[in-house]
């Protein structure tokens, strides 16, 4: 039984998992969207859900302090400030309206080398949002 047992582990260590989702994260702001394995891009997909959740509410917040201090946290994952107004100011503003489901994974088929199923993920467009 798979009681309390929430994590993707992906067969690393915990600091080396949260370097890994954090350079994903990075490269999928930067980008758009990445190839990687359907692994990789499931536990993606929860990390840049919750991170775009930070991004949407410090775009969206009056409360000046509280903006900061969320921006302060997304640059605490994404370590670049650039990427983090890239973020919050531009691809945050799209999702405004929306309750969740901002990543999108798209299984495009096996890797030559050792047949691991690989995905495309890509931020969600705002136009296919509805009310």
């Amino acid at each position: 039984m798979r009681h309390r047992m929430k994590r993707h582990k992906l067969g690393r260590y915990g600091s080396h998992r949260r370097s890994l989702l954090k350079n994903l994260s990075r490269e999928i702001v930067e980008h758009g969207s990445i190839v990687t394995t359907t692994a990789k891009a499931k536990a993606l997909k929860v990390f840049m859900d919750k991170l775009l959740n930070k991004a949407i509410e410090a775009a969206t917040t009056e409360d000046r302090a509280r903006s900061v201090h969320l921006r302060r946290q997304i640059n605490a994952v994404l370590g670049d400030r650039r990427l983090t107004n890239k973020l919050v100011d531009e691809i945050a503003k799209n999702y405004v309206g929306r309750r969740g489901g901002y990543v999108r994974v798209l299984r495009i088929g096996f890797r030559r080398g050792d047949a691991a199923e690989m995905s495309l993920v890509q931020l969600v467009e705002a136009s296919s949002q509805e009310g």
